[in-house]
């Protein structure tokens, strides 16, 4: 394995020897990277390992063979660290990026992470888990696989995630960006085109959006967006929450709870958790998600009957009492409206999800309507049948497929 301070170190004193006694012009000077610090090689996977890999997955999933039939190159596994900002202070983050094996120019595909809790389970840490290795193989079939770690979790890890919070999430997604850029620029054979493709679901659902919209305002003349695949995302975090407390029962409470603990943590709620969490969950909520639990033992030190979790003045009042102001302001300001977007746009969504409710997505699948985009524009995926987990796959397989016949012009 390579690290790129020996890289860079190797690359310098073969530019000395070889221009020594000329001046060296722009071209001839050592790269210099205002993003990525680091990258190490994780692994290096053939074609036929790929394809033989990926076969045992068709027979579960037969919309696989489209990625099956179009793998043409090895890939490359890297993990990286580069610089972002969280609050104006300087953040090393993470994330991992697959590349072809090969010379030749690729566009990018970003994929942003469903909800995680566990440090051990960011990209960067847990590479070789199904979901991930999934999309590193993707790169096989000619794309720069993007896959930030999200702030909080693999070299960051040292700080608490800033979970649904809008602005640290795009700024640190797309500085990983510019860093892959750096990657494939300065130090690989596959160079990156200006094309950038996104997707992600559920929490990366919303985060892609989010980033979608991120992009078209401030890097339309930089960065090229071709496609964007939100699946089952919490669009509209208000809604959601409001969707939860009109539920008797809520299979996930650790979901609301992590948006609570990020929104203290970050100040933006400044609320006790005794006004929004009945005892003993107020006194755990903020304990919680420290990086050692997973969802499930989350769960288990909560409810899921809501009149237990949560305080009846806040089940009854906290769109009308102004004591929550804090609250809705935060949940208002993290969620996502429509806008009048050109960029292609595929939402997913299963529609027997009661973890994130599919009528969030039909919402703003109609508010993009009610905005002018065309539906040939933005489209709607439901998934008939399928619960939040269940069609994590299948979203997924589809944007996929969707992005390979994009690029070859279908």
């Amino acid at each position: 394995m390579k690290n790129s301070s020996l890289f860079k170190l190797i690359l310098f004193f073969f530019l000395v020897t070889t221009f020594s006694g000329c001046d060296l012009d722009d071209d001839n000077k050592v790269p210099e990277d205002n993003y990525i610090v680091d990258f190490v090689k994780h692994k290096t996977y053939t074609v036929e390992d790929i394809k033989a890999r990926l076969n045992l997955y068709v027979i579960l999933y037969p919309e696989l063979k489209v990625i099956v039939d179009n793998l043409k190159y090895g890939v490359e596994v890297y993990k990286i660290t580069y610089k972002t900002k969280f609050k104006d202070k300087e953040i090393i983050a993470s994330g991992l990026v697959s590349v072809p094996q090969t010379s030749g120019t690729f566009p990018i595909l970003s994929y942003q992470n469903g909800t995680n809790t566990l440090h051990s389970n960011a990209p960067s840490v847990n590479p070789d888990d199904q979901l991930f290795q999934m999309l590193e193989f993707v790169a096989a079939t000619g794309f720069i696989v993007s896959v930030p770690d999200y702030l909080g979790f693999g070299s960051s890890a040292n700080m608490f995630h800033p979970y649904y919070d809008r602005k640290s999430t795009v700024e640190s997604t797309t500085d990983m960006l510019w860093a892959v850029r750096e990657l494939a620029n300065n130090y690989l054979l596959a160079l990156p085109k200006n094309d950038l493709y996104i997707m992600g679901y559920s929490q990366g659902g919303w985060a892609t959006m989010q980033l979608q919209k991120y992009i078209e305002e401030n890097y339309s003349s930089e960065i090229k967006l071709k496609a964007s695949a939100c699946g089952a995302g919490g669009y509209d975090v208000r809604y959601i929450n409001d969707y939860i407390l009109a539920q008797t029962e809520y299979p996930m409470p650790y979901y609301i709870g992590y948006i609570i603990n990020s929104y203290s943590n970050l100040g933006e709620v400044t609320n006790p958790t005794t006004d929004i969490f009945k005892s003993p969950y107020s006194e755990r909520i903020l304990t919680l998600y420290n990086g050692t639990k997973s969802g499930d033992e989350i769960n288990a030190q909560l409810t899921t009957k809501i009149a237990d979790l949560f305080t009846a003045e806040y089940r009854s009042g906290v769109n009308t009492n102004v004591k929550y102001a804090s609250v809705v302001s935060t949940l208002s300001k993290n969620s996502i409206s429509a806008w009048k977007t050109n960029v292609p746009t595929m939402i997913l969504h299963g529609t027997a999800d009661t973890y994130v409710p599919y009528q969030g997505s039909e919402n703003i699948y109609n508010d993009f309507l009610a905005k002018g985009v065309s539906k040939s524009t933005v489209t709607l995926v439901p998934f008939p049948g399928l619960g939040h987990n269940t069609a994590i796959i299948p979203s997924g397989v589809a944007s996929i497929n969707w992005f390979i016949n994009l690029e070859k012009g279908k």
